[in-house]
């Protein structure tokens, strides 16, 4: 075998695709680190309840209107709470796909 080959693939050729690994993999940690940045939000109940979560997917931030609290009916206001921040967690995870898939083209699995 020739000095440099691989079973047939030139050397060269796995060089660069090794190279066009790492600046995928540079590129993804690089997105990941903006999106944990990003702040998404949500509403519900006609925006009697208002969340945000970050993109690490923490709630970083929850108001409810005092319209919203009735003594009576408190698993309304959890329904309200719960809606709000799924919503907010369901765009983020979104926007997290998007950019990820832009990036991997759909492999981001095998990555």
């Amino acid at each position: 075998m020739a000095r440099g080959k691989f079973g047939g693939m030139g050397g060269g050729n796995m060089q660069q695709l090794m190279r066009q690994a790492q600046k995928m993999q540079e590129q993804l940690a690089k997105t990941q680190e903006e999106l944990d940045l990003r702040e998404y939000e949500a509403q519900s109940g006609g925006g009697m309840v208002k969340c945000k979560v970050n993109g690490k997917r923490e709630l970083v931030e929850l108001s409810i209107n005092p319209g919203a609290v009735d003594s009576d009916d408190v698993e309304m206001l959890e329904d309200l709470v719960m809606a709000a921040v799924n919503e907010a967690l369901r765009l983020g995870e979104e926007t997290r796909e998007q950019a990820m898939g832009a990036i991997t083209g759909g492999m981001g699995g095998l990555l």
